[in-house]
């Protein structure tokens, strides 16, 4: 989250303190119950890559999964966020706890708007999200029913 690169879509990079308070979020979130996030590792040399998740959250009135995902540049291309997005919403299916998987890809990150027509997420309509907090980005909002209904 301090690489230019990286957050070109998110708003820009963060402090150290920023990514600091993210990251002990992040080591707390499965023991709150409220979600997972996972470390994406290269399978042959088990280098890190990037990471993927979800965590609960409050859209349009109703308690949801949001899932993102980021993967380093140079490993970027070879189908590993689409591959390491599927785990974490086969681990939210698995929970049975929330219906609905959102995503909130940037309308300028074809890649990631990619990652969700693949894994079979139903884009509902552009809209504008805060993120990080002060700043607002033009997102696709994109949806997958985790009980295998399709939703209207």
């Amino acid at each position: 989250m301090g690489d230019p690169a990286m957050t070109h879509h998110l708003g820009g990079p963060e402090s150290d303190a920023k990514i600091a308070d993210r990251q002990s979020r992040y080591e707390r979130l499965a023991d709150s119950g409220q979600g997972r996030m996972f470390k994406i590792e290269d399978t042959v040399s088990g280098q890190a890559v990037g990471s993927v998740g979800y965590w609960e959250r409050t859209w349009r009135d109703q308690q949801v999964y949001e899932t993102g995902w980021s993967v380093f540049p140079a490993f970027q291309g070879r189908g590993i966020a689409s591959t390491a997005t599927a785990e974490a919403v086969a681990s939210a299916t698995s929970e049975r706890k929330l219906r609905c998987l959102h995503a909130f890809p940037s309308v300028d990150n074809p890649p990631s708007n990619a990652v969700c027509r693949k894994l079979g997420f139903t884009l509902l309509e552009e809209c504008v999200v805060e993120y990080p907090p002060g700043s607002f980005m033009r997102c696709n909002e994109w949806r997958l029913d985790l009980f295998g209904e399709k939703l209207g």
